[in-house]
């Protein structure tokens, strides 16, 4: 895989990032990384990085511990992580996109788009299933990665390139677990089903489509597609030697990974950075990723089993906190967590990875510490009060 490099790209945001270079809060910027040390040392995990970018769309990126403990490298603010299920805001980016242009119903029951395969009858509420239920997880479709089965395939044959057609089959002829719409259970079997509708719809690879569309035209270019065991730029991670998908507690044996994480595919499937990540979610939830009209119906959730008040929209976790409404999303995959918000109040997003999925070792919810990066990112950002005599 590669990184893109184009040098007019690097010029323009060499440009930017200049032009910008006064935006940055310095006493900001050293309390962000205080917390971030603060939560490291209190902790167990080899490192982690949080990304920032302000209301004027200046960024910047902080980081702490190691990318690699064995070997003591320092983490550096644009290290790249798997960024687990965030991968499904993009996913449901490109689903906007086709549903500006009138190309996909979200309405419409998923038979219209795959019920000629020879499967359909065989996927649990298939006739009843809506785009709209697969985006917000009303599907009733339980998770098929967490199948005891699927974990026994994939320990036996770890380099496997899966098909879409072959994961969703580990749910064929069972029972859903609610009808359409009664209820809320996250899976990634729904971005699979949908990724296979994206696809259908435009003649083209998921990953084809993200590329051209979103990373390459907003210049993300710290992001890349999860095709493979082998991922150019990723860091080492962590997932704990008795984690259930098998290989042992670090994810790279000698620069690949020990195996294809290619299976996640719609259901996140990315690799990033923290600071892309707060660039992306800024974008997206100010309607730049799609056509704005849209953002309202993006945002428009149903209670979801993720906090307190919490909702899902369609592909986005509104997450009510004390410095206010924010949108994103978390993320999980073997070796790495990952989590992002934007604060729409006052346009800032911030991301966190760390390279390290072992919750016992991290210590924290990493959405607290976003929260905490917010509150200081708030209150630098207030006109300083003068005495006056």
């Amino acid at each position: 895989m590669r990184l893109r490099t184009n040098a007019l790209k690097s010029c323009l945001l060499f440009a930017f990032f200049v032009c910008f270079a006064g935006t940055v809060l310095p006493n900001a910027k050293a309390a962000i990384q205080k917390k971030l040390d603060d939560w490291h040392a209190k902790a167990k995990f080899p490192g982690a990085t949080l990304g920032v970018t302000l209301a004027d769309g200046s960024s910047y990126g902080v980081a702490t511990g190691y990318s690699d403990r064995t070997n003591k490298t320092p983490m550096k603010p644009d290290d790249m992580m798997l960024a687990g299920s965030v991968g499904k805001t993009w996913v449901a980016a490109i689903a906007m996109r086709l549903a500006a242009k009138d190309s996909l119903d979200l309405d419409a029951p998923i038979s219209k788009y795959l019920g000629n395969e020879e499967w359909f009858e065989r996927l649990p509420n298939a006739k009843l299933i809506k785009v709209r239920h697969l985006m917000n997880h009303t599907s009733g479709l339980v998770r098929y990665e967490f199948d005891p089965k699927f974990i026994a395939d994939l320990k036996q044959n770890p380099y496997k390139v899966w098909k879409p057609e072959e994961q969703i089959a580990y749910l064929f002829d069972s029972k859903a677990k609610f009808e359409p719409g009664k209820g809320w259970d996250y899976s990634d079997t729904n971005y699979i089903v949908l990724g296979m509708i994206i696809e259908r719809i435009s003649g083209k690879t998921y990953y084809e489509m993200v590329e051209e569309e979103l990373l390459e035209p907003l210049m993300l270019d710290r992001t890349i597609p999860q095709k493979g065991p082998l991922l150019q730029g990723l860091i080492q991670g962590y997932a704990g030697a008795d984690n259930p998908f098998g290989g042992g507690d670090e994810v790279l044996k000698n620069g690949k990974f020990v195996f294809n994480p290619q299976f996640e595919w719609t259901g996140g499937g990315m690799v990033s950075n923290s600071i892309d990540l707060s660039r992306w979610a800024k974008m997206m939830y100010e309607g730049k990723a799609f056509d704005k009209k849209m953002l309202a119906e993006m945002l428009d959730g149903v209670p979801a089993k993720l906090g307190p008040n919490s909702k899902y929209g369609l592909g986005v976790i509104i997450r009510p906190t004390k410095v206010g409404m924010t949108y994103g999303h978390s993320g999980f995959f073997p070796g790495y967590l990952t989590d992002m918000m934007y604060l729409p109040e006052h346009k800032i997003a911030v991301a966190t990875q760390v390279n390290s999925s072992v919750f016992r070792d991290v210590g924290r919810n990493p959405a607290g510490v976003l929260i905490e990066a917010l509150e200081v990112l708030i209150a630098e950002s207030q006109p300083k009060k003068t005495n006056k005599r």
